[in-house]
């Protein structure tokens, strides 16, 4: 079995144990985590800050590399290339002192495949899950899976016992408004466990002295204190005055502000994020318009129109100061398949827009609600205020609703917004994972996060098919074939790609990494 980076990568190799004193690290964003349930919510914050507490069988370091986690080394099977074999790391154990083995791997990759879990897309090739030993899970797919692996760096692991002590086996249904007690309560494995969580006001994370990993990181931080602060001007405030050590989303009108402060530092990355609308193609008849009896965006036309009307290269300098890259798919270049020639494909054509919306039959418009969140992504109201002066050029009218995401999210998940925004980070570096949950029918296993409405039985087969598709080459070729309906078909109007902008007390040691989940394992203070 092949072993695969023992060691965490370059960035954990000047190895520190943890001070012996106190070292807090007082972190803040826009938004808070939706849930503390590991499977409930597939989105950033909710993710990033699970990572401090729970883990997965292998994650990306800060370079974005796949490296070891509770698995400490994986291959196919030898015998059947349908099973991937996963070797656990012994001696693990969770907050409460429970030992991690198979049988939790078991339950929370099953709990993950049930129709609440928001991370079911990435399981649906799995057949079954199976602990043929204590430290030995094989993960059998319908077919043989070549990116398993890929589709495991958010995949976290529950406890078995607590699940069941607690009646935390059911995925919370965020969506319906279900409130449970994993939703405000976890007991992972990682290197910080939950002291205190208020939701949208504080968490409090303390380090977790039987970390298995207490000599292969730095550790540094001992106590974490995480405060969503969603008004852009008291986050920067409160960076500036001592109040937090670290924010992840700097405002891009105070960057230099940021920078040029006496002990802070910007560090900037390019975001494996694409920012992008989405639109109701498939009802017959729109909730949120003034067109009876008939859906106007059902109309690729009209499709094309819209995406015609946004000025890209304006929202990047007048309201992103430059800090974005203007996008015409929604796959970041970070991503197999992305490729150069579609995502240069947007153009602004406000003549050629207003002739399409004529040829579909809609000369002068319509009027039509924008969904938007004003708490998750850079400038997103912003942007999306924007967007109604643009698209009010070719005749549509837009009312735009801009609301927090814990209200945002899950208009798309229950099919009750026509026109919103979305942003999409792709953790597994490939095209499938934007195919399953965006573009494939919505459905048991797949379209999860699939708004528009759009079905394609043919397209649906061909999306399947990626799981099992082992000659390397013949995968990309299906992927570029796919991309080129989503393209052909508009079915979402891309924005731009995102740049990330951490603001940070100069002493505190990170890079800057393109998931935009800070790992605070690694994290030095000097």
């Amino acid at each position: 079995m092949i072993l695969r980076n023992l060691m965490i990568a370059a960035s954990a190799t000047a190895l520190m144990a943890a001070g012996a004193s106190a070292e807090t690290l007082r972190w803040a964003r826009a938004g808070d985590s939706l849930t503390l349930d590991p499977h409930a919510q597939n989105e950033g914050p909710t993710s990033a800050l699970a990572h401090q507490i729970m883990e997965t069988l292998v994650m990306r370091d800060h370079s974005g590399a796949l490296v070891p986690s509770l698995a400490t080394e994986w291959a196919p099977s030898e015998e059947n290339p349908n099973i991937w074999v996963f070797k656990l790391r012994e001696g693990v154990t969770f907050h409460d002192g429970a030992e991690f083995d198979s049988e939790d791997v078991v339950f929370s990759l099953n709990r993950a495949m049930t129709p609440d879990s928001d991370y079911k897309e990435l399981l649906a090739s799995v057949k079954e899950v199976r602990a043929p030993d204590k430290y030995t899970v094989e993960i059998e797919t319908d077919g043989p899976n070549p990116i398993m692996p890929n589709n495991l760096t958010n995949m976290f692991m529950m406890d078995k016992g607590w699940a069941e002590a607690n009646n935390a086996v059911k995925v919370q249904d965020y969506e319906g408004g279900e409130d449970t007690f994993a939703a405000k309560n976890a007991n992972g494995t990682g290197p910080y466990k939950v002291v205190s969580r208020e939701p949208d006001v504080k968490t409090v994370l303390a380090l977790n002295e039987n970390y298995w990993g207490k000599d292969e990181f730095p550790l540094a931080v001992t106590e974490i204190i995480y405060t969503p602060i969603q008004n852009a001007a008291t986050r920067v405030a409160a960076l500036l005055s001592g109040e937090v050590d670290f924010i992840q989303d700097v405002p891009v009108q105070d960057l230099e502000r940021v920078a040029s402060a006496d002990g802070l530092d910007v560090r900037t990355a390019p975001q494996n994020r694409v920012i992008f609308f989405g639109l109701n193609m498939g009802d017959a008849d729109l909730a949120n318009d003034n067109v009876d009896g008939k859906n106007p965006l059902s109309d690729v036309r009209v499709r094309q129109a819209m995406s015609k009307a946004i000025n890209r290269d304006a929202i990047k300098q007048v309201v992103m100061r430059g800090q974005s890259a203007p996008a015409g798919m929604i796959a970041p270049p970070f991503v197999n398949g992305w490729d150069e020639g579609m995502d240069s494909s947007s153009t602004t054509d406000i003549e050629g827009a207003k002739a399409l919306m004529a040829e579909a039959g809609y000369p002068d418009g319509f009027t039509i609600q924008l969904d938007c969140p004003n708490d998750r992504y850079i400038n997103d109201e912003a942007i999306c205020q924007a967007a109604v002066g643009m698209l009010a050029q070719i005749g549509i009218t837009v009312n735009l609703d801009a609301k927090p995401k814990a209200q945002h999210f899950p208009l798309i998940n229950n099919l009750e917004t026509d026109f919103y925004m979305l942003g999409w980070g792709v953790p597994t570096y490939d095209s499938e994972y934007i195919f399953n949950f965006l573009a494939h029918t919505k459905g048991e296993k797949y379209g999860s996060w699939n708004g528009t409405r759009y079905s394609n039985p043919e397209l649906d087969a061909k999306i399947q098919g990626l799981a099992s598709e082992t000659n390397l080459p013949e995968r990309d070729k299906q992927i570029a074939e796919i991309w080129q309906v989503v393209q052909d078909e508009q079915l979402y109007i891309p924005i731009h790609h995102q740049v990330l902008n951490w603001g940070m007390k100069s002493n505190v040691g990170t890079v800057v990494e393109p998931e935009d989940s800070p790992k605070i394992k690694y994290f030095t203070l000097n």
